[in-house]
């Protein structure tokens, strides 16, 4: 039996429909700020005042030397002021409740008032000796991964109080739809509120680093190294994005749900790039 060129397309795409849905999905480059920046680890995009924050390290990631910054950069990519907050050490994660910047400094958490810049609080987590990421849930409970002592930490009423230990090495936190999400040493954990853990997705290599929501269950991931993965429903991946030949790091990404623009810190090249998700 004849059939045409398009029965022969609309056959092929019924019976392998993924293979278009991989084939349109892609980072575009839109822009990339100066390379003033002072080792940004983390970036966030603050939906509310319409301003990307930059954590800048400014100096060994593991160090207390109060060298560290927040940048704040406006959405065209021109940075309004390097160090917008002073007097932190090695920042990294960050997340906004009620006009407040929460702040992963390595053992403690920095609060920032957004309106004046100033930080109004600074919380201890005992025992911790790299807090890394950030996120916050619809009550106002910050969690903070500790990447080296393998925990996450919960803090409510300005007190930290352990929420999760035996990880193997946790970074990316994201609070979402009631459940906690932790990039776990190259692994996506599901874990819910009895604190039951279930592996979504493994794998990804160059140290699992930030996670953004896209839509139902279906994350953006970013790998330190310099590696963007799409990790789906179903626990597969593809890569978006690896300029690890080009020594260019993607640590914890921004992101930008209405227009779809995925924020990327450079690390070591100083500067933050914006991608399109098409």
């Amino acid at each position: 039996m004849k059939r045409s060129v398009k029965t022969y397309s609309l056959l092929a795409i019924l019976a392998f429909p993924c293979l278009l849905s991989s084939a349109q999905r892609q980072l575009v480059k839109k822009w990339e700020t100066d390379s003033i920046l002072k080792v940004p680890e983390s970036v966030f995009y603050d939906k509310k005042n319409q301003v990307l924050y930059a954590s800048n390290i400014d100096g060994k990631p593991d160090e207390k030397d109060g060298q560290g910054s927040i940048a704040k950069i406006g959405l065209d990519g021109k940075i309004i002021n390097v160090e917008w907050v002073t007097g932190l050490s090695a920042p990294k994660g960050m997340g906004v409740y009620n006009n407040t910047l929460w702040v992963a400094d390595l053992d403690e958490v920095a609060a920032i008032d957004i309106k004046t810049g100033t930080i109004t609080q600074r919380i201890k987590v005992d025992g911790a000796k790299f807090l890394n990421d950030i996120t916050i849930d619809k009550k106002g409970v910050v969690y903070v991964s500790d990447s080296r002592e393998k925990k996450v930490h919960a803090i409510a009423n300005g007190k930290a109080t352990l929420f999760l230990d035996n990880l193997e090495g946790p970074n990316g936190l994201l609070a979402h739809n009631n459940v906690l999400y932790v990039l776990d040493a190259g692994s996506l954990l599901k874990v819910d509120a009895a604190k039951n853990r279930v592996k979504l997705a493994e794998g990804m290599e160059g140290g699992t680093d930030g996670i953004e929501p896209v839509q139902k269950d279906e994350f953006i991931v970013s790998c330190w190294g310099g590696v963007i993965y799409y990790v789906k429903a179903d626990g597969s991946k593809e890569k978006l994005l690896d300029t690890r030949d080009q020594k260019i790091n993607s640590a914890d990404i921004g992101y930008d749900p209405k227009n779809r623009i995925v924020y990327v810190p450079t690390f070591w090249k100083n500067s933050v790039v914006a991608y399109e998700l098409k």
